[in-house]
């Protein structure tokens, strides 16, 4: 698995030159998951790719809490926080051989999604989402949510790791409803602590035009890196010279908590194509 890792943690992915808006740029991919889809959206606009996978993705190491959760259904309503939890969760009753009844669940509850990669995992599944957040985060939940009756409602509440259970749990409960929560993934880091090193440093020299971040922890694992590396001013001034993407509001609150200047953002729809899309605007200007 090291030697793996090693290989694809920071590599240039470039074959036959391609001619487009994005040609003569290099962009960083700290995106794990749906790293091969993003970087051939970017090549097919002519942009080279710098693939570093910050973030990797596992099974929750202790299964009981999901296997009990499971047990549970069917709910009255199913938050799903992310598209990556759903995946999860139909895997885990697939080998506990509840599929059928799990997927039975999923018909009968209302679906309340907080983004559009949860929509799209139910649509994998030949489902689609009954309510979606007025926008992807907590507070776009919250006030899509407060304007139901939500009294004595049995609530599945998937979420992930990192999420402000606490206070979105605390809302469920004084609007009367029981929420049920379930965490079925970790995360765990990806590329190898030298690789993200050598991102940096290569940033830092104007090596790299934009980086673009889909997730918070890879956020969190860049500046983890830095700290750990004592690269912390280094960042600093790869951040600075470098273009700040980030597909959602999510993100981009995270990143600039950290003081980082986001310049490129999608407008309105938080996934991966209108994020090529607005990295291709913003280099064409």
């Amino acid at each position: 698995m090291q030697a793996r890792l090693a290989e694809i943690s920071l590599t240039v992915m470039s074959n036959e030159p391609v001619i487009g808006p994005l040609s003569g740029r290099r962009i960083a991919l700290p995106e794990t998951r749906e790293l091969d889809r993003l970087a051939r959206m970017l090549e097919e606009q002519g942009a080279e790719t710098v693939r570093c996978p910050m973030v990797a993705i596992r099974d929750t190491p202790d299964p009981l809490p999901v296997r009990q959760w499971l047990g549970r259904f069917p709910f009255d309503d199913l938050i799903l926080y992310t598209g990556e939890g759903l995946r999860r969760l139909h895997g885990f009753a697939r080998r506990l051989d509840i599929e059928t009844g799990f997927l039975d669940g999923l018909r009968a509850a209302r679906k309340i999604t907080r983004g559009p990669k949860p929509e799209r995992a139910l649509r994998e599944l030949g489902l689609k989402s009954d309510l979606r957040a007025e926008t992807p985060t907590t507070d776009g939940l919250i006030a899509t949510l407060s304007r139901l009756d939500l009294q004595h409602r049995k609530m599945g509440v998937q979420l992930y790791p990192g999420a402000p259970e606490a206070r979105f749990t605390a809302f469920l409960r004084d609007a009367g409803a029981e929420p049920d929560t379930v965490l079925p993934y970790v995360y765990a880091s990806a590329a190898e602590e030298q690789s993200v090193a050598e991102l940096i440093d290569r940033m830092a020299v104007g090596g790299v035009d934009v980086i673009a971040f889909t997730s918070s922890p890879q956020v969190e694992r860049l500046f983890a890196v830095a700290k750990a590396t004592q690269r912390e001013g280094m960042l600093q001034r790869a951040l600075g010279v470098t273009a700040i993407a980030a597909v959602g509001p999510v993100v981009t609150g995270d990143l600039r908590r950290r003081g980082v200047n986001v310049a490129i953002t999608p407008d309105g729809s938080y996934f991966m194509k209108p994020l090529v899309s607005a990295i291709m605007a913003a280099m064409s200007r």
